[in-house]
């Protein structure tokens, strides 16, 4: 048996996946580890040295889950790297980090992000690579005159495995604009940087795009030893290009195709919807990227998703411990969950506002976490977890109301991420938020690592054939897909929340102002 590693960096996990390369949909063995953003100095980042142990220590708990196949480890024959979008990694001529990573969580770049829509004229949002360049190009930052090369997280972990500085055309497209129907940076966009930042010669500090499927390099010896010091995984071995956690969630969904997109719910939450026509106009809540075949796509980022439910979980958890009841994670979302189901489609009056950082889809340039209720709201448990899930969804919903004025058709979304591993809650109540039927497949809460693993395994078993009939003939066509569609009362009762949740930003703006 041969099989493909996905490893995908995620904002509180490290998670690894090897699958079958002649069955993608099967999943050998997995592994994870653990790790969180800090705030530093008034910045979101990570210590680089926590990329490569955690990535030792999630690939560990994979071989070792594999030893226990038939035959054991396979041979892995293809590799793929994926991690959080956008951000900014500056090296200079020797490889060194110039500054600390800056993640995509960081909302300091709005100054030159609003320079640069001016100057393009279209969005760029304020996470995107070129955002955190220009804004360090405008406050004179000391580092700017050693940049050799900007990248991102993966394309970073990409390159020390390869020696490659290439990036998939997806993830390539956070970073600056891609040209319309082209796997190249716009050119005419490229040239007006140059106009604007003569000091700055793009097509050398870019990583080259490339799209799915493509030879992206091969593992060094150096690279090897850093993914397994043990050698269980030689020097040599292909890999696809790296990608971004939007592409690879459209990949773990299926959802490459136009009139497809789907929903990754995580520490972010964002959608992404295949295009059929382009845009009649730029919208700031909207963001032009691509699928990882080069396709334009619609994104709808939101910087905060599942983080707070996540926490009022762990509250829960810590509740069923100190009571004598231990309860792990999994089993705490389980009860929560169901009990939701008992809630109010309204929620009851109760409303929740996830934003542990800036959220710029509403303009707030710092987060406040917000319970709110009246005294005559309906205060009990399956209404405030009603609400908390609810609330995961209120910036995006409100980011998809544009997209329904510009006509874009959708005729199903697929969802993946861990809070839909409780079957028929999560799905159900996204289905009424978008008020469009939604899909949730078996490797849901595998997520961005088995859709790298689904991409190396593409590298190597595609014969060439496109991207959207090779997941639906190769990868989709056993797999048990679950599609909810939209109840009424939930949609009319998500309605109401969200025309809450649009009033009650004032509140949320409040909080940031005063506290």
């Amino acid at each position: 048996m041969k099989g493909a590693l996905g490893i995908e960096f995620g904002s509180t996990r490290i998670k690894a996946c090897l699958v079958d390369t002649e069955d993608p949909a099967t999943v050998l063995a997995t592994g994870s580890h653990a790790w969180e953003n800090r705030l530093e100095q008034g910045l979101w980042t990570y210590d680089l040295d926590e990329v490569w142990s955690g990535l030792r220590a999630a690939v560990a708990e994979l071989l070792t889950q594999a030893r226990a196949l038939d035959g054991g480890v396979p041979e892995i024959v293809a590799i793929g790297v994926s991690a959080m979008m956008h951000g900014y990694l500056a090296f200079d001529e020797n490889g060194s980090l110039l500054v600390p990573f800056r993640t995509w969580r960081n909302t300091h770049t709005g100054d030159a992000a609003a320079e640069l829509a001016d100057t393009f004229g279209v969005n760029i949002p304020l996470r995107w690579s070129i955002a955190h360049l220009h804004q360090a190009v405008r406050d004179g930052e000391d580092h700017v005159p050693a940049i050799a090369s900007v990248t991102t997280l993966a394309g970073y972990v990409h390159r020390r495995l390869t020696g490659a500085h290439v990036l998939g055309v997806g993830d390539a497209s956070g970073m600056f604009p891609i040209g319309s129907g082209s796997m190249v940076y716009d050119p005419d966009l490229l040239a007006r940087y140059r106009a604007l930042a003569p000091q700055i010669d793009l097509p050398l500090l870019l990583p080259e795009p490339l799209p799915a499927g493509a030879g992206a390099g091969r593992l060094t010896a150096e690279g090897a030893a850093l993914i397994d010091p043990d050698g269980a995984i030689p020097a040599g071995v292909p890999l696809c290009p790296p990608e971004g956690d939007a592409g690879t969630g459209m990949v773990a969904t299926g959802a490459v195709a136009p009139r497809t997109g789907n929903i990754s719910a995580g520490t972010s939450i964002f959608a992404m919807v295949v295009l059929e026509h382009p845009l009649s106009e730029a919208h700031d809540e909207l963001d032009l990227v691509t699928t990882p075949a080069g396709d334009p796509v619609a994104m709808v980022h939101c910087n905060n998703g599942a983080g707070e439910l996540a926490a009022w979980a762990g509250m829960f958890e810590r509740f069923a411990t100190a009571a004598g009841t231990p309860m792990g994670a999994d089993a705490v979302f389980d009860v929560l969950f169901t009990e939701a189901l008992d809630g109010a489609s309204d929620a009851g009056g109760l409303l929740a506002y996830n934003h542990l950082a800036g959220e710029p889809m509403v303009g707030l340039g710092a987060g406040r976490p917000l319970f709110v209720r009246t005294p005559d709201s309906d205060f009990r448990l399956g209404n405030v977890i009603r609400a908390h899930i609810y609330g995961v969804y209120g910036t995006l919903a409100l980011g998809m109301r544009v997209l329904e004025g510009e006509g874009v058709g959708i005729d199903r979304m697929h969802a993946h991420g861990g809070m839909f591993r409780t079957a028929g809650v999560a799905q159900r109540f996204l289905a009424a938020a978008l008020d469009t039927p939604v899909a949730v497949g078996d490797t849901a809460a595998e997520g961005g690592a088995w859709g790298m693993a689904v991409l190396a395994a593409y590298r190597v078993q595609g014969d060439r054939s496109a991207l959207s009939a090779y997941l639906d003939e190769r990868v989709f066509a056993g797999l048990q897909i679950d599609t909810t569609h939209p109840e009424p009362a939930d949609v009319a009762g998500f309605a109401l929340y969200l025309d809450r949740y649009a009033a009650g930003l004032a509140v949320e703006a409040a909080a940031v102002a005063a506290l």
